[in-house]
């Protein structure tokens, strides 16, 4: 569970269930067969993908006992085999590719295509001559696939022959919060990625420029969710606004008490529960009233 750090989960899972709250109240209904099986494979792509990074960034050297003091690091702080990491994710991957084969039996063969694509972009997260990770893109591609790419490949597998042109607007919000959260990790970890040689859009902004990023990637998430609500051409209800303005309240001092502990190695465990509340608070606030709004009209399938 610590290779895997599946406290972190919270994200796919979020980014998941957005997706799917968001396709029943459109829809007015919801399969569960569909819902289970994806959710078995989402969830193995993002715990390999973060076996992988435990894996490479310990033969790296990227964790190291001197620059790292999570104890989840198990590899470093307990001397776990990297192979275990390995293995591990390999079986996640295992897993994945057969609850996405079955997902495109239950709906439509290009489940497979895009899986493997994301399966593709969470090894290459951290493997390679260059692995996306230790570029000032990892931000973009790990908020991309997690945020926007899950979501709206939820909303493609459960709406498909329906799905519109403002469906696909959906998942950024989601995105930039996803982005946030690994900017708030690269930001702490500013001093050992450096030494390790790495290249993250925090080294290349600066520990301030990467703080700054952090609190406009949530304002404009926040703004953004609103706007939908408020505005015609994207199919969100304006009561998305009873939750997501309270969350965006609720998040202005999680962020200020960020702000005053600062970002490195030593707060980065209390920073990243703090941003993980946030995205939370933001996934609660957006997807509790859809759920209220969808429930009247439910038609329970499969």
């Amino acid at each position: 569970m610590r290779i895997v750090e599946i406290r972190t989960k919270l994200i796919s899972v979020s980014g998941f269930t957005l997706g799917a709250v968001y396709s029943w109240y459109r829809a007015g209904s919801i399969d569960i067969a569909t819902l289970l099986v994806m959710l078995v494979g989402v969830l193995a792509v993002d715990m390999a993908t973060t076996g992988f990074n435990t894996f490479f960034d310990f033969q790296h050297g990227v964790d190291h006992r001197d620059l790292n003091r999570e104890a989840d690091k198990v590899l470093v702080h307990q001397g776990v085999p990297p192979g275990t990491a390995l293995a591990v994710s390999l079986v996640l991957y295992a897993l994945a590719m057969a609850a996405g084969i079955v997902l495109a039996v239950l709906t439509t063969f290009w489940v497979i295509p895009i899986g493997a694509l994301c399966m593709a972009i969470g090894f290459l997260y951290n493997a390679g001559p260059l692995p996306l990770s230790r570029t000032p893109l990892g931000e973009f591609f790990a908020g991309g696939f997690l945020g926007w790419v899950l979501v709206t490949l939820t909303v493609f597998v459960f709406r498909q022959d329906s799905l519109s042109g403002p469906d696909l607007l959906i998942g950024i919000p989601s995105m930039l919060l996803v982005s946030s959260i690994l900017t708030v990790n690269n930001t702490c970890d500013i001093d050992g990625d450096t030494k390790a040689g790495r290249k993250t859009l925090s080294i290349v902004l600066g520990r301030r420029g990467g703080e700054l990023m952090v609190y406009l990637q949530g304002a404009a998430a926040f703004l953004l969710t609103a706007v939908y609500a408020l505005a015609d051409a994207v199919p969100v209800p304006q009561g998305v606004l009873y939750g997501i303005v309270p969350a965006a309240v609720f998040s202005i001092p999680v962020y200020v008490g960020m702000h005053k502990q600062g970002y490195s190695h030593e707060t980065k465990g209390p920073s990243m529960g703090a941003i993980s509340k946030v995205f939370l608070l933001f996934t609660l606030g957006f997807v509790v009233p859809l759920a209220v709004l969808a429930l009247p009209v439910t038609r329970i399938v499969g």
